[in-house]
């Protein structure tokens, strides 16, 4: 009988392999998708998130890990879409126009899903025009932005403002991060909440969200 603790400790370890088949395991004995995710996903996300925030897992780590998580994610999606369980409901993130990083942005979106959210990835150099379309698309109530570079970070101001202005985006929260970003900066923009790191993400996307 395969337990909720060992697709955790898979995931943890990065093994692809072994999360993959102890899902598809936890399914066949009629564990719902949602409980697969809730109990077993998620948790192992969470001290991956932890163990990174206290330097004790590094990039290369946590992008395994995430890689062991979508694996398992494969088996229970199409389950969860069957029963027309939503998750968390959607977060659109993006970097901004004028920059190409993504390795933050990645792991915001892999550490997101972890944490039951349907993730929608704008990609990099995204204008705030595009942003406010995948938004309206997918009716997410909350937008990610990120930047590395301190040139690009005023078009972070800029995608606020222009979701700000549109009457049917009053409901959408923003939360910014970044390496050159502080808790300051993204109050003087106007965003909704800052986070630090990854794992921190997924905690403020929760709050956002209620």
């Amino acid at each position: 009988m395969a337990k909720h603790q060992d697709l955790a400790d898979a995931i943890i370890k990065g093994d692809n392999t072994s999360s993959k088949e102890i899902a598809e395991k936890l399914v066949a004995d009629g564990v719902s998708a949602t409980e697969v995710l809730n109990e077993g996903m998620m948790p192992g996300m969470e001290v991956v998130g932890r163990k990174f925030k206290a330097n004790e897992m590094y990039i290369p780590e946590v992008l395994i890990a995430a890689r062991a998580m979508h694996a398992a994610m494969d088996i229970i999606k199409p389950l969860l879409t069957e029963t027309g369980e939503e998750g968390k409901g959607s977060v659109v993130i993006g970097t901004v126009q004028g920059d190409l990083h993504d390795i933050g942005k990645n792991l915001v979106g892999m550490m997101l899903e972890g944490g039951g959210f349907t993730v929608v990835d704008a990609g990099v150099d995204v204008p705030p025009e595009k942003y406010i379309e995948e938004l309206k698309k997918s009716k997410a109530k909350v937008l990610g932005l990120s930047a590395l570079l301190t040139t690009t970070m005023p078009g972070m101001k800029e995608v606020i403002e222009a979701v700000k202005a549109d009457s049917g985006m009053s409901n959408v929260k923003i939360m910014v991060g970044g390496a050159p970003l502080t808790q300051e900066y993204a109050d003087s923009i106007g965003a909704d909440g800052y986070a630090p790191d990854a794992s921190s993400a997924v905690d403020l996307a929760n709050d956002l969200m209620n």
